[in-house]
């Protein structure tokens, strides 16, 4: 959070208020202050820099002498945690001297997630003065949140630097496979640059998409992004378990133990047809059981989750989940009908789940 310095907020203090500051001689009416917190943070006029309440300070910014004390600091930060402006806002509260002044100092950073509300209602500054935020208002700031969006998979990793990324394998796997080799001949910019192009940076800080595929250790990042393998002697998943696996790494290594796994634990049975030859036939299609597996991997949710792709192998079938929701407006009874235009009640599933049988593997 950007501060002002001593200086600046002498000089919010002293000049006409604007849509930057609002003086306040008392902590008396609470609900003006608040209305002015939700005010700032929605940053109407996208100022960019954090709005401010001074309070202690009156209309003439001469000094209202005003005790700033614990009690009064207290009752003012808890306004952040009360619940009534939401999205909680980001703010700080602090005591400062300001022309030999004591003045209480509440900061608010502009929000992303816009419009914010105060008891229901978006409330916004124009200069001055502070009013209830029109249909309009509401329109250019949900429209301005929309903009800034980004997919879970380009958004920065804040805790992560470039270090954390496996940068020979991305030059020597990813950069041949997704570029041209006549373009990457060509292309003389810094490995970072070059990721940057490809929206794998944002700054200089590596994606969420970058981690999970390039990173060094993606699961110290997204602990869920891993496979749990389970071979269970049995119907039910409280049966004796015949072996287990947790995998782990870069996607590209996750998919690839993957199919490894798929395929050994694939039975093959001899079948002799009368005639002296042989025909092999396994118990599950190793091709549908991949692209299971492989979708499973791909469009799971990674986001606010942290568990993992699951692949049950019971005796008499597979289960393989994914975590997340069905996409869009599909559900359960709409799957596969083209039927996706009516909105529906039901409740959302947590995880996405696919059944394959050995029942009907002779229908596959």
């Amino acid at each position: 959070m950007a501060a002002y310095s001593d200086a600046e907020l002498e000089a919010l203090m002293s000049d006409l208020e604007s849509d930057l500051v609002e003086r306040k001689e008392s902590a008396v009416d609470g609900t003006k202050i608040r209305r002015n917190v939700c005010a700032f943070a929605n940053d109407l006029p996208e100022n960019g820099r954090p709005g401010v309440v001074l309070v202690g300070v009156r209309d003439d910014a001469s000094c209202a002498s005003l005790p700033i004390d614990d009690a009064l600091l207290t009752r003012l930060a808890n306004i952040h945690g009360e619940g009534d402006i939401l999205p909680l806002p980001s703010m700080t509260v602090q005591k400062r001297v300001l022309k030999g002044c004591e003045v209480a100092v509440v900061s608010v950073e502009p929000a992303a997630d816009t419009p914010v509300r105060y008891k229901g209602r978006v409330w916004v500054r124009v200069g001055p003065s502070v009013r209830e935020g029109s249909v309009e208002d509401e329109r250019l700031l949900t429209e301005r949140r929309r903009a800034a969006d980004l997919p879970f998979d380009l958004r920065a990793v804040d805790a992560a630097g470039l270090d954390d990324l496996d940068r020979d394998f991305v030059c020597d796997y990813y950069l041949p496979n997704a570029i041209a080799l006549e373009v990457l001949e060509r292309n003389t910019r810094p490995l970072e640059h070059q990721l940057r192009s490809l929206r794998l940076v944002q700054g200089e800080k590596p994606t969420w998409g970058a981690v999970i595929a390039f990173g060094l250790d993606p699961q110290a990042f997204v602990p869920g992004a891993y496979v749990q393998f389970l071979r269970i002697d049995g119907t039910e998943i409280t049966d004796p378990i015949r072996d287990q696996k947790q995998l782990t790494g870069r996607l590209y290594d996750v998919v690839r133990r993957l199919d490894e796994l798929l395929d050994l634990n694939v039975s093959v049975r001899t079948q002799v047809a009368g005639v002296p030859r042989e025909r092999q036939r396994p118990d599950y299609p190793v091709d549908a059981l991949r692209q299971l597996a492989h979708n499973a991997v791909m469009h799971r949710s990674y986001e606010g989750t942290n568990t993992p792709v699951r692949i049950h192998w019971f005796s008499d079938r597979i289960e393989i989940a994914s975590p997340g929701g069905l996409y869009g407006r599909i559900t359960r009874d709409n799957f596969g009908t083209g039927d996706t235009v009516r909105p529906t009640l039901r409740p959302r599933r947590a995880a996405r789940s696919q059944r394959l049988g050995s029942e009907r593997q002779s229908g596959a």
